[in-house]
């Protein structure tokens, strides 16, 4: 699937969008994150997926301040761009460039041959991310879907 335009309607599942979750480490988010993302796409490999996110964060914290972060790497074997929304129950270390905890992530798997948009789509997650009142409607959603419903704008 080639988009011309991607947004993050187009990328972002609601099985992707997950609420409230319980996390102890910036390594277990990741993880957990790679379970699901390889749930939700078997052609991907969960170990690959977690690898290369770790792999990024040792390149420089993807935690942009204010508690949030966007994960991110290039997989191979990856078709088409994923992403994935996930609030914390409660904030975890994640060496942001703020050195806040982070409760917010948006991570995004890309093709190993990713082009200029996807670094569009970092630029539009990231302005999006700047409004602190959106952020904070994210943060109260109480549901999977209320939280997918507010971050694709179909509320």
């Amino acid at each position: 699937m080639t988009d011309s335009i991607l947004t993050i309607n187009s990328i972002l599942a609601p099985e992707l969008t997950l609420c409230r979750v319980s996390g102890t480490s910036k390594k277990r988010i990741l993880e957990f994150i790679s379970e699901r993302v390889a749930e939700a796409y078997p052609e991907l490999d969960e170990a690959r997926i977690f690898n290369n996110l770790i792999a990024r964060e040792r390149l420089g914290s993807t935690g942009i301040g204010q508690g949030i972060a966007i994960p991110h790497c290039r997989l191979d074997g990856c078709t088409r761009v994923v992403g994935a929304l996930v609030t914390l129950d409660e904030g975890v270390p994640f060496d942001a460039i703020d050195n806040q905890p982070v409760d917010l992530l948006f991570t995004l798997i890309v093709p190993r041959e990713a082009t200029s948009e996807h670094l569009e789509l970092l630029s539009q997650l990231a302005e999006q991310f700047n409004d602190r009142g959106f952020c904070d409607a994210l943060r109260a959603s109480t549901s999977a879907d209320e939280l997918y419903q507010k971050m694709t704008g179909s509320h």
